[in-house]
């Protein structure tokens, strides 16, 4: 959408052929312009092109420069809008654009531009700046907190840190602000109370402490609002009821005390409902049914108890509900067996009764572990986890190896061990089971129109045995949570080897580098990796990195869960870029 504005504010401006023929930029500004390419390094075709007037529409300026030449009767121009996205630029942040005073708009997403704002910028007049997936770093600018005619600010995915200054309601003109994905830290300012203009506001993926602060009541304007993978304490304040204009509201992975459901009866403009982890107990307001909006609705680890409403029936709109993994009891809603929609109950405890489903995945709903029998099965194992439930193998034909190759083909490994394929490409709400092995997928990809749950190398890989290579080309990924099932195991001790590499990002773009994924690995409910980011771990993107478990097997079952928190970026290559991956997964009894 912004882009789209650009482009057409662009064609506005240049609209009129009798001004490209007379009019001409600012000398003072061709300077400027002329110093800021220079310091930028800009060396690709599109770079720009001194022999044209930048404000006459011709030359290479079009896709990157807007002017208004209406000055002076129509003689004079003056930089309003510069676009340069993506274009690989690394260098430090030029001070020289402080010299074009005219210009309103600033977009440099999706480069490598480090250092910080200079102070000079303050004197800047802008109203939109966009400074997404760069290398910045120091404490949050004061020169942005002088900049007060700035109503849309974005500086997501960059190397921020300290605390947010009290100097930020100064800028009492914001709109919207985004600092996810930087290393901000301490408590949420009052000041941030000021700014009361506030639609849109995202803060996900930083190290906040204290809790959700009670002021947050003053943003009444405000229509989306991200908190996610922060460090938060304590339960959503009862204040956030008067945020009515809510059209997108996501908070997860909050720690400390629990409570119940938050108050959101008359936030009946929600698209999007996003409280997953967030330790609400209690039961499911009966309202929620009503927010006759909601698109997704995500209220997933959390320890919800009681039915599902009856009035879920009426969310007419929903494409996806997640409630998994809390401690809903009752039957399951006869319509939810029958619905088209994408349905996650998994993990819960509902009764298993003659109209239950009679697989894990009944269509678009997912309900592996989710019942609780009425009679001991064997081996309390859940009858999803078995195609041949009861597993009546013999010990002796009981599986003591197994090996997966995530998201690929078969493959033979020094043509000794086999890795089964693993092509599923559903994941939002899927149960999967291959007989030995099986794997529960929840999440779609929010921000993201093309959901995509097995992923394709796009680096080159690096320190891998030419003969493992195959097995780090594809990997399997899920939005929420990835849950892989070893089955009819002997018992006893065994190696679980998780194969992780990163293949989404790319040392090929320069931004690219800048992506961060992060997420948690739990082996038979222990957690074994917090926080766990492959690249880090690895030494370097595409470079592969094996985690290896003694872990006891009990009941013929092993389960490995990957668990996104909330962190890391989730716009860098691409917005929707986010979640656990895997490689590939060997298991072995041990001897």
């Amino acid at each position: 959408m912004k882009k789209l504005l650009f482009f057409a504010i662009s064609l506005i401006l240049y609209s009129n052929s009798a001004f490209r023929q007379s009019a001409k930029l600012d000398a003072q500004e061709v300077k400027a312009l002329k110093e800021i390419w220079g310091k930028l390094k800009l060396t690709r075709k599109k770079e720009w092109n001194f022999e044209k007037d930048p404000c006459s529409g011709e030359g290479n300026w079009r896709l990157s420069v807007g002017c208004n030449c209406s000055f002076e009767t129509n003689t004079t121009c003056h930089v309003t809008h510069i676009s340069i996205t993506s274009q690989y630029v690394a260098a430090i942040l030029p001070w020289e654009f402080a010299k074009l005073q005219f210009l309103q708009s600033l977009d440099l997403d999706y480069n490598y531009l480090r250092g910080t704002i200079p102070s000079n910028w303050a004197t800047m007049r802008l109203t939109t700046l966009s400074l997404m997936g760069n290398r910045l770093s120091g404490l949050f600018p004061t020169a942005l907190a002088r900049m007060t005619t700035l109503q849309d600010l974005n500086i997501e995915g960059n190397q921020f840190k300290g605390s947010i200054p009290e100097e930020i309601a100064k800028m009492k003109n914001l709109e919207r602000l985004v600092l996810s994905s930087n290393d901000f830290s301490g408590q949420l300012p009052d000041a941030l109370s000021k700014l009361t203009n506030l639609t849109d506001l995202r803060i996900s993926d930083n190290n906040f402490t204290g809790k959700i602060p009670r002021f947050i009541s003053k943003w009444t304007q405000i229509r989306k609002l991200h908190i996610q993978g922060c460090s938060f304490e304590g339960a959503i304040p009862s204040s956030i009821s008067v945020l009515t204009q809510l059209n997108d509201l996501r908070i997860s992975d909050l720690k400390g005390g629990a409570s119940t459901f938050p108050p959101l009866q008359k936030m009946t403009h929600l698209k999007i409902l996003v409280l997953r982890n967030c330790l609400i107990y209690g039961p499911i307001p009966y309202y929620v049914g009503y927010l006759r909006s909601l698109q997704t609705l995500d209220l997933s680890f959390n320890n919800l108890t009681g039915d599902i409403p009856y009035s879920f029936s009426m969310l007419k709109k929903v494409e996806y509900i997640y409630l998994t993994e809390n401690n809903l009891t009752g039957l399951m809603p006869e319509w939810f067996l029958s619905s088209t929609k994408v349905i996650d109950v998994s993990y819960n405890h509902f009764t298993w009764d003659a109209y239950g489903p009679k697989r894990c995945e009944e269509g678009a709903i997912n309900v592996v572990e989710s019942y609780s029998s009425s009679t001991k099965k064997q081996n309390d194992i859940h009858p999803c986890l078995r195609k041949d439930f009861p597993c009546t193998k013999l010990d002796s034909q009981k599986i003591r190896s197994l090996h997966i190759n995530c998201g690929g083909e078969e493959v033979n490994i020094n043509n000794f061990i086999k890795y089964d394929a693993d092509t599923e490409r559903r994941g939002a709400s899927t149960y999967y089971n291959d007989g030995n092995w099986a794997f529960s997928s929840t999440g779609n990809f929010l921000d993201d129109d093309h959901d995509s749950y097995i992923l394709f190398n796009t680096s080159n890989l690096h320190s891998i045995p030419t003969l493992d290579t195959d097995l780090y080309t594809t990997a399997r990924t899920s939005a929420i949570s990835l849950t892989y099932y070893g089955l009819c195991l002997a018992n006893g001790d065994y190696t679980v080897r998780l194969h992780f590499a990163e293949i989404v990002f790319t040392q090929d773009n320069p931004s690219g580098k800048l992506g961060k994924r992060v997420f948690d690995v739990y082996v038979q409910g222990e957690l074994k990796l917090k926080d766990f980011d492959i690249v880090e771990a690895a030494g370097g993107i595409g470079k592969a990195i094996i985690k290896s478990y003694i872990v006891n097997v009990k009941n013929n079952t092993l389960k490995i869960r990957l668990y996104w928190a909330g962190k890391g970026t989730t716009g860098i290559p691409y917005r929707g870029c986010y979640g656990p991956i895997i490689s590939a997964i060997s298991v072995n009894q041990s001897k």
